[in-house]
């Protein structure tokens, strides 16, 4: 059996810490008024005003949201949503 060799991309205990500690949901506030929103929206619309607010920047660093970004692009692939579905229930069984 041949394996492939891969790109060595240094991956930091704490970026792995970060990512397992992400919220599903943020709280937000705009016009004195909390609101829940994803921590991948990019845009919220306030509730009270229906202003459109930013909630991520656009800045030249890289963000831990940008992380997930970069694996939701390559969950795109065909088959890719699969794999990862399997390795999803692999962690899933392995946690019980």
């Amino acid at each position: 059996m041949s394996v492939t060799e891969q790109t060595a991309v240094e991956v930091s205990p704490e970026l792995l810490d970060a990512i397992s500690q992400l919220p599903v949901s943020r709280e937000m506030q705009h016009c004195g008024q909390s609101f829940t929103v994803s921590p991948f929206d990019l845009y919220a619309t306030c509730p009270n005003c229906r202003s459109r607010v930013k909630l991520r920047s656009f800045a030249a660093v890289p963000e831990l949201e940008d992380v997930f970004d970069a694996v939701f692009a390559w969950m795109n692939q065909p088959g890719a949503a699969e794999v990862a579905e399997k390795r999803r229930q692999e962690i899933a069984a392995d946690e019980e």
